[in-house]
């Protein structure tokens, strides 16, 4: 079964995050559990929390089809020692609330270099900081997010984020996220059924399908392997339609959340219901 959503907000608390979900028609959600832009931001409250809770049993969302995303912020790879140390200590206060919350998924991107380390030992440090965020915490998986390979990101390879998993002690809570418009940006086309079966078939031989946890359904405003970040609503974009008719199909892609992060909130009821309609299509 195929679980569609869209990353949605929780403004005037987290508890209505799961109830802009349902309005949706969502099978699944994403969310950021607090102000994403800020290092001291405000905690919900234990009522917001019971709420939260609450709001997901009576709208069927369960904990692993809610993929909570981390602060931008945080850089698990940070060079510089004293905002490494912040980083980590706000990547396991996000782990802790999604235990609280009972999310089962926390999505992040895996670090930059900021060109004061290397592209190796700043994948050691990533890994070396989730080694020590699951040590400290329980049940919650985090995710890998693929990035578009901007500026000094790192994972936007395939061999990137496996060299990452295999630093990982915990090999039961990593998983990986793939942003279809980022996985385009950093070079990998989606765009025929040819070059997406290829794709997949890297991802499998490179990481596996076992640690596919969650999909970001994104069109790119960019081209292929621009290196640029730029979300495009379905079918407007530089992929178009068929990647995401072949994902729709593709039993791979099943009880995992795919979530729409695409640009316009007021269309992703239509857009969750074109997703649907994609089933069975032929190109």
């Amino acid at each position: 079964m195929k679980y569609v959503g869209a990353h949605v907000s929780a403004a005037g608390g987290i508890h209505n995050a799961p109830l802009n979900a349902a309005k949706i028609n969502a099978k699944a959600f994403a969310l950021f559990t607090r102000n994403q832009r800020q290092w001291n931001a405000k905690e919900p409250t234990e009522e917001e929390i019971r709420l939260f809770r609450k709001n997901c049993h009576a709208n069927g969302f369960l904990p692993e089809h809610i993929l909570a995303h981390d602060s931008y912020l945080i850089n698990l790879g940070h060079p510089e020692a004293g905002e490494l140390t912040r980083s980590r200590m706000a990547f396991i206060k996000e782990l802790q609330l999604c235990e609280k919350l009972g999310i089962g998924l926390l999505n992040f991107h895996p670090g930059s270099h900021l060109r004061a380390s290397s592209e190796d030992a700043t994948l050691e440090t990533i890994a070396e900081s989730i080694n020590i965020a699951l040590d400290k915490t329980k049940r919650v998986t985090v995710v890998i997010e693929n990035t578009a390979g901007q500026g000094t990101n790192l994972g936007c390879s395939f061999e990137q984020i496996a060299r990452i998993i295999a630093l990982v002690e915990n090999k039961k809570r990593i998983g990986v996220c793939i942003d279809t418009a980022h996985a385009f940006a950093a070079g990998y086309d989606l765009r025929t059924s040819e070059s997406f079966t290829e794709v997949f078939a890297s991802f499998d031989r490179i990481i596996g399908f076992g640690y596919l946890s969650g999909m970001h359904l994104n069109d790119s405003k960019t081209d292929l392997g621009s290196r640029v970040d730029r979300h495009a609503p379905l079918g407007k974009g530089k992929l178009g339609m068929e990647p995401f008719r072949l994902i729709m199909n593709d039993r791979r892609f099943d009880n995992i959340p795919l979530i729409l992060e695409t640009p316009d909130s007021k269309k992703w009821a239509k857009e969750i219901k074109l997703l649907y309609s994609l089933f069975a299509v032929p190109s």
